[in-house]
């Protein structure tokens, strides 16, 4: 399995606890695909560089998750289904090489 880091941001009229079921069920799907959510970091509600959705504002997060390389594909599909997530980006994290 490798790294990968979600950095997604979310619709700003979500209150709290919705935000927290969207990155619950994020975490939800990981694990039904065999992976696992290594950390989950809110950085809030901040404002946009330019308008997505109508949107001048979103709710960041960043999760770093280990998921199955053959599962990426569909897990980005899934992300592209969920409703309440305006953007995201999806990368590999690399190792640090040992000097």
């Amino acid at each position: 399995m490798k790294n990968y880091e979600l950095m997604a941001i979310l619709k700003p009229n979500l209150d709290a606890e919705e935000v927290d079921k969207v990155i619950e069920k994020l975490g939800n799907i990981v694990t039904e695909m065999g992976g696992n959510v290594v950390s989950v970091e809110k950085t809030g509600r901040k404002k946009l560089a330019y308008d997505i959705q109508n949107f001048r504002d979103g709710f960041f997060s960043t999760l770093v998750l280990a998921l199955p390389a053959e599962k990426v594909a569909e897990f980005k599909r899934q992300l592209r289904l969920t409703d309440s997530i305006l953007r995201t980006m999806f990368v590999e994290v690399a190792v640090k090489a040992s000097v």
